[in-house]
């Protein structure tokens, strides 16, 4: 499939009236594709004029009639609509442009259509963004070129004219992107699947059925990978090849005496694995068998050996005086800490705290009197956190020692002051950054910077 192809597409489209709902990170590129062919272009958004950056008021000065504010989708008539992954296809708007005879297409579907080579697509629950990372590593040592994006952040539809055949695409897909999407990867991977983003599916069977069209539309010459532990993946067959991982069972990959096997094969010791947690070793199973037939088994321990994670995902900062620094700023809440605080062995030193979302932290009380050695909080919660752990029935006085620390720079100074060799310090902190950042981004990146300096 050439250039040619992507040409001919966006050319057809000439003349039509296009519609492109939500102007967020993965579809301005797209709108700008499209004024570049000469196309017709509204852009829908929910955000009122007098708050939309400059790069959307560009769009509007370079021809894409805008439609924004409350009320942005009233009265609208297009002939092809672009979703946004945010907005549920079954949206009555949306469900009136179709019932109008317009198309209603997304920009992932687009690039499914027109990707000159093989797609390599993750999704699932938990694990998505670290195991589309690790099979884009694992692929990139091998010597490929590779092409990271979907969900994951960059919007790979304009890079398709970059492409070429022997080039391989690596995309992380949410069940959002997935709910309409009527083609499938060659490759196909399902971490797992547990209750998850309820708020707008409107059942978990919608859920579910989301997350089955990743490998719905495959061939029989497509590979499937699922994990045998989830009762849900474990259930799921393709079209073609159904592989599968598992660490408590025999599979196509799996772990026996702290070994990842396939087959007879012994591919990787997990101790050689950088990245804590057992979730991790889930995470190395699935993509050891997307990656299967590309990569040298050498090229995967190189990988685990090196890869030190996904920015601000229980991510190694640094080693300082035998002391581990570990960024987990995307833990804004009390589950994904516990994940967190389940990564290590040893207990920690742990940072935690921040912008109040209203949200209990008695769960979190039982983990951190568990796994931490020190707690150190800094925010506008410091003090829920500290009742949640003095109200739990394994505190003991001095176990874990708690500080108040006001605000971040303080708690992370007086975490490196109190860590001595061997111990792990872990900024995660259960809180949304909104008190003190702009976002969990900000936050991990803040703390990089201070540990950098320590």
């Amino acid at each position: 499939m050439m250039a040619t192809e992507f040409d001919h597409y966006f050319n057809s489209l000439k003349g039509k009236n296009i519609a492109v709902l939500g102007l967020g990170v993965s579809n301005r590129p797209l709108v700008r594709l499209l004024l570049e062919f000469g196309c017709t272009v509204t852009g829908c958004d929910k955000t009122p004029r007098e708050k939309l950056d400059e790069e959307v008021l560009e769009l509007e000065r370079q021809g894409c009639r805008l439609q924004v504010g409350e009320g942005y989708l009233d009265g609208l008539q297009a002939d092809l609509v672009f979703r946004t992954p945010g907005m549920h296809p079954a949206n009555p708007a949306l469900e009136g442009l179709r019932a109008s005879g317009a198309a209603v297409t997304s920009e992932m579907e687009v690039f499914f259509e027109l990707c000159p080579c093989r797609i390599v697509a993750v999704t699932g629950s938990d694990g998505k963004t670290t195991t589309t990372t690790l099979i884009s590593e694992m692929l990139k040592t091998a010597g490929k070129t590779v092409w990271l994006g979907g969900n994951i952040g960059t919007p790979l539809l304009p890079h398709c004219r970059q492409m070429t055949a022997q080039d391989i695409a690596v995309v992380e897909l949410s069940s959002f992107q997935l709910m309409d999407m009527t083609r499938s990867p060659h490759v196909a991977v399902i971490t797992n699947l547990a209750p998850n983003h309820l708020d707008v599916h409107k059942d978990m069977d919608e859920y579910v059925a989301a997350k089955k069209n990743i490998f719905a539309f495959q061939s029989r010459q497509d590979i499937l990978v699922v994990n045998a532990d989830n009762a849900i993946t474990n259930s799921f067959a393709g079209n073609g090849v159904t592989k599968k991982f598992s660490r408590q069972t025999s599979a196509d990959v799996y772990v026996k005496d702290g070994t990842v096997y396939r087959g007879q094969t012994a591919v990787l010791d997990t101790a050689d694995i950088l990245l804590p947690g057992v979730h991790n070793i889930e995470n190395y199973m699935a993509a050891i068998l997307a990656v299967e037939g590309l990569v040298s088994d050498e090229v995967i321990r190189q990988v685990a050996k090196n890869f030190g994670g996904v920015e601000h995902r229980i991510e190694l900062v640094r080693v300082k005086d035998g002391v581990k620094y570990y960024n987990d700023s995307i833990a804004s809440s009390p589950s994904r800490t516990i994940a967190g605080l389940n990564s290590f062995p040893e207990k920690v030193l742990l940072i935690a705290g921040g912008y109040d979302k209203h949200i209990p932290f008695d769960v979190l009380g039982p983990y951190i009197c568990r796994s931490v050695k020190t707690l150190f909080l800094n925010g506008a919660t410091g003090p829920q956190i500290r009742a949640a752990v003095e109200s739990c029935p394994d505190y003991k006085p001095g176990c874990p020692q708690i500080v108040d620390c006001g605000d971040f720079t303080a708690a992370v100074h007086a975490a490196a002051r109190a860590a001595r060799p061997g111990d792990v310090v872990l900024m995660s902190p259960a809180c949304a950054a909104f008190d003190q950042f702009k976002n969990f981004m900000e936050r991990g990146a803040y703390f990089k910077k201070l540990v950098k300096e320590l």
